[in-house]
């Protein structure tokens, strides 16, 4: 059957909505400025040996689904071919209607493949085949597959004591588009989780440094931010819970951490309170180097315990938590913004419920140093999807500047997933589109196009400090 949803005027659902995407969101380049993509994998401009290997593997969006569809983990994670993998997601895609998979997928299929029939369990072998057929193409490698959307700059995310010597050696490649790290310092921030006290070990070695109080893991991590500042890093990131409003002095959080070293645990309490202490000296140095905090917040994980153990982490079975959001943010940025080291700062959040909290909280602390210094960012996770961003961007447009707003980005493990760009921008556009048949908006279709650019594009590009 052909798929409509690969149709030109998909999600454009009036004249001002197609106008405005085709003639000014269309073309725009991307900056994906937080994904998961592996930077081993662009380095080596890796090559995909079928479809499931670029696909399915490491998408636990897609196992998900599938297990929700009865399919056996031995046929999703396991022992089963690639192509009895493929088989199985295909078995699954016509009853993923309404789920964004579905629009994804198709998205996906034909932007790479060009593959324009809908998926299902009669065509699956062919569409296999044919798109295992184009992967083994020069032009279907990891870098090919980037440049073919026009993606400008990669933002990874990684871990203080990763290497980076993948990024440099991106740093001399022929690549047209720049690949810079991301730092993620959750496992030194998460004092009572298992295996801190042998990531301090890990942590002083890449530091040089060996780390017995909260002065030496201050040192050890400024050393990691200078090292990835020099490969070309402007941004950090916080995969938290919440943001804890508790008070801790430097003298507290030593004692602490003391305690952590010495193998004894540490009470919900005191883990709060090193948390918050740690963050605060973090941001302080993220101020000085003027990048970019972002904060991610809401997600409860691993909670099928028996897939943790087979699988490990990110297998599919985390979900929206219902943490408490807005003290922990006021005091956070209270305490940065009353030194003036408050930086430019986008938080993110995975519960609905915190939509008109997020964007009223990041509106309290702008301070007209910056434009859009403040930002409430894109729909994540489970709300990365058509209901979850129009509610993210009319949350936004209600109590704040959606024209400010520095747009979309994957969050994805896929080298596939960049179709999500476009995905946003028609869902964007639509609603600018509505708006003016309503007469909610003048029909400025120059002025809208240019806003329409911004957030697609250009604001991104003016807010990030990423090297040229």
């Amino acid at each position: 059957m052909k798929n409509p949803i690969v149709a030109e005027n998909f999600l454009l659902e009036s004249e001002a909505a197609r106008e405005l995407y085709h003639d000014y969101a269309a073309d725009m380049p991307i900056i994906d400025y937080h994904c998961h993509l592996p930077p081993a994998e662009i380095a080596s401009d890796h090559t995909f040996k079928n479809l499931t290997d670029v696909w399915l593997r490491g998408d636990h969006y897609k196992w998900r689904a599938m297990r929700a569809n009865g399919i056996s983990e031995d046929g999703i994670t396991g022992s089963a071919s690639d192509r009895e993998k493929h088989r199985n997601w295909a078995a699954t895609l016509p009853y993923a209607m309404r789920n964004p998979l579905y629009h994804w997928s198709h998205l996906e299929l034909d932007r790479y493949f060009g593959v324009t029939d809908l998926l299902g369990q009669d065509n699956a072998d062919a569409v296999y085949d044919r798109c295992t057929e184009q992967l083994q193409q020069e032009n279907f490698s990891v870098r090919s597959l980037v440049e073919r959307m026009n993606v400008k700059v990669i933002c990874t995310t990684d871990d203080p004591v990763d290497s980076l010597e993948h990024h440099q050696a991106l740093g001399q490649a022929n690549f047209s588009c720049r690949v810079v790290p991301g730092f993620r310092p959750d496992k030194a921030i998460m004092i009572d989780a298992d295996g801190f006290v042998n990531y301090m070990e890990k942590l002083g070695q890449s530091a040089d440094k060996e780390i017995g109080s909260f002065d030496d893991l201050c040192a050890a991590l400024r050393s990691r931010i200078d090292y990835f500042h020099s490969l070309g890093c402007r941004v950090s990131d916080h995969g938290l819970n919440e943001l804890f409003a508790e008070t801790c002095s430097p003298e507290e959080a030593d004692r602490i951490l003391s305690k952590r070293l010495r193998g004894e645990e540490v009470s919900p309490e005191e883990a709060r309170q090193f948390q918050t202490a740690l963050l605060i000296e973090l941001c302080r140095i993220y101020h000085e180097l003027e990048w970019t905090q972002q904060f991610h917040l809401g997600a409860l994980r691993n909670n099928n315990k028996r897939i943790l153990r087979n699988l490990g982490t990110d297998a599919g079975v985390d979900s929206i938590g219902d943490f408490s959001q807005a003290r922990g943010m006021s005091l956070l940025f209270n305490s940065l913004d009353n030194t003036d080291q408050l930086a430019k700062t986008i938080v993110y959040n995975l519960n609905p419920a915190d939509n008109e909290v997020m964007a009223t909280m990041v509106g309290n602390f702008n301070d007209g140093s910056i434009v859009g210094k403040m930002q409430y960012g894109s729909a994540w996770w489970f709300l990365d999807q058509l209901d979850g961003m129009e509610k993210q961007m009319n949350a936004l447009s209600n109590m704040g500047l959606l024209s400010r707003f520095v747009g979309m980005l994957t969050d994805s493990r896929s080298f596939l997933s960049f179709p999500r760009h476009e995905y946003f921008r028609r869902l964007l556009c639509n609603m600018f589109g509505q708006d003016i048949e309503r007469g909610l908006l003048p029909d400025d279709r120059q002025w809208i196009g240019q806003m329409v650019q911004d957030i697609s594009y250009n604001n991104a590009k003016n807010y990030f400090n990423f090297p040229a």
